[in-house]
């Protein structure tokens, strides 16, 4: 790994727990398309580390998202239902950041925060057992 590499890893990785926490206090204010937006963000993050660890760098989320599914999801180092999830929350996010009258179900915003957690935790978990964080 080139030099201040791991500190790269350690820093999206805290900024994907951070957005995980903001999400939470949003949730408890009820200001869902804002808690989306923190979730989304959580991952992609997460995902940004992950991918620094192969030397890449994007500077589109879409790029970011594409790469994630390429090396990661579709070659089965994880599972593809994560690329589909973190595609699912770009579209969300996209929709309460700039659709008109956005509205989610808190039911379903705890859900995805559920699986947000466990989406920024797998890779934390394969950073650190990889010896990349």
């Amino acid at each position: 790994m080139r030099p201040g590499q791991r500190d790269y890893v350690a820093y999206r990785l805290s900024r994907a727990r951070s957005a995980l926490r903001s999400a939470e206090s949003l949730l408890q204010l009820d200001e869902l398309p804002d808690a989306v937006n923190r979730l989304y963000y959580a991952c992609f993050y997460a995902v940004t580390a992950l991918l620094s660890t192969e030397g890449i760098r994007v500077s589109r989320h879409t790029g970011v998202l594409s790469k994630f599914g390429e090396l990661w999801t579709q070659p089965g180092r994880f599972p593809r239902q994560m690329g589909r999830f973190i595609h699912d929350m770009f579209e969300r996010r996209l929709e309460g950041d700039y659709g008109e009258a956005a509205s989610f179900d808190r039911a379903e915003v705890e859900g995805w925060l559920a699986e947000s957690r466990s989406f920024v935790e797998r890779i934390a978990s394969y950073l650190e057992e990889s010896g990349k964080a």
